[in-house]
């Protein structure tokens, strides 16, 4: 299943919850007017689209409105499609392009963090690439035991030290080992004890530092894991997270879960943020790399849209060989009456070249060679020499001499 079936179905709440709903208002309305826009808006609001985007949409959606004098208010789903899309923008991937890359991997206990972990070892592993994890959550107990369940798992290393020691001393052991051992990323896990924000600051902050000097050069890839759950809350943490760490991208967890899809909007639109991975499901390939033009698809429910584009990638050809292999004899029979005859003689020369065994091919061939024929004809002709009537004999010629009957007899001439 790809990613577009996934985020369809992932999403299923939030259109059922948000886009119906504002599908519903429209078709309530037979005019454009304020008051329109105030229940779209009010709509987005209670969806978790939040206050700042949704209030922002209907803005945007009021000026389209009037530049393009748009009167019937069945287009004006389409225009909301085309706002957010707008708001999404391009997609942006992990950058991975350093040997090694690190992902350090933050945010609030409970949101997901070693779980999202787990799943990018396995991935990666698959990919073929070499990962190293650094288990540098030391503060919350049991944290080391359960991402090293994750590891062994996944088939891949990891750097840990005992519970209360330094995180920062695991990042620096972690960097160091894994450029001696050639690796290509290195997963960093960290403490989410947000209630204490100087603490968190610090030690990111340290951690930072120890991946700079260590480091250097390399692509570094901060990820904020958030719960997709706990709606406009996961936006106030990317906001109070974004003050102590540089966050590169969003990992947005349980998406199939919930109906506040809408946060993934308000995250871009509002912190400038790209969604880099969504998980829609419990399964360990259930995490995905987010791709914002599906989701605007899947969140406006363009299936069908999706669909044809796939079936036109096919190919005629396989189109016609699943058609052949599901089909009864009886139709297959009805498709060669109704095809033309060109087609006919390639399927007629085809299949009797498929039935008769080469053997019995090449006795039909060696049977047909003109020399053979010409050897029968020649075997024949003395046989049918001698069924032939006697000829009369010449008037001219002379009568032979009769042997008597002692020469016919005895084969010698008498005295």
């Amino acid at each position: 299943m790809g990613f577009f079936s996934k985020i369809k179905e992932g999403l299923q709440k939030t259109r059922n919850a948000m886009m119906q709903k504002m599908q519903s208002i429209l078709n309530s309305f037979t005019k454009i007017d304020e008051d329109l826009f105030e229940q779209l808006e009010e709509t987005m609001i209670m969806s978790d689209m939040g206050v700042e985007t949704s209030v922002e949409i209907c803005e945007r959606l009021r000026k389209l409105v009037k530049e393009r004098g748009v009167k019937n208010p069945a287009e004006i789903m389409n225009l909301i499609e085309e706002i957010i899309s707008d708001m999404m923008g391009e997609e942006t991937e992990l950058n991975l392009s350093t040997k090694p890359a690190v992902i350090m991997v933050i945010g609030v206990n409970g949101a997901g963090k070693t779980t999202t972990i787990g799943k990018l070892c396995y991935q990666f592993k698959n990919e073929g690439k070499n990962v190293l994890v650094a288990a540098a959550d030391t503060f919350r107990a049991a944290a080391i035991d359960q991402l090293e369940v994750w590891t062994q798992r996944a088939g891949v290393a990891i750097v840990k030290h005992a519970e209360g020691s330094d995180p920062a001393s695991v990042v620096y052991d972690a960097v160091t080992a894994a450029i001696a051992r050639n690796c290509d990323i290195v997963i960093v896990d960290t403490a989410g004890r947000l209630q204490n924000k100087k603490n968190l600051m610090d030690e990111l902050a340290k951690m930072n530092r120890i991946l700079q000097q260590r480091a250097e050069g390399c692509a570094i890839e901060t990820l904020l894991v958030l719960d997709a759950t706990t709606g406009q809350n996961a936006v106030s943490q990317a906001k109070l997270f974004n003050e102590v760490a540089n966050i590169t991208g969003i990992v947005l967890t349980k998406l199939d879960g919930t109906a506040k899809g809408g946060i993934v909007v308000s995250i871009k639109n509002e912190l400038g943020i790209p969604v880099k991975l969504v998980g829609v499901g419990e399964k360990i390939d259930d995490l995905q790399k987010f791709n914002n033009a599906d989701f605007v698809k899947a969140l406006f429910d363009h299936s069908s849209d999706v669909e044809i584009e796939e079936n036109a990638e096919e190919s005629e050809l396989e189109k016609i060989e699943a058609v052949a292999e599901e089909s009864e004899p009886e139709e297959i029979e009805t498709v060669i009456e109704e095809s033309e005859p060109e087609e006919i003689e390639t399927v007629t020369e085809e299949t009797v070249t498929e039935e008769f065994e080469p053997e019995e091919i090449e006795t039909v061939a060696e049977e047909s060679e003109p020399q053979e024929a010409e050897l029968i004809t020649e075997e024949i002709q003395p046989i049918m020499k001698e069924l032939e009537p006697e000829s009369e004999p010449e008037e001219n010629s002379a009568p032979k001499k009769k042997k008597s009957l002692f020469s016919r007899l005895f084969g010698k001439k008498e005295d």
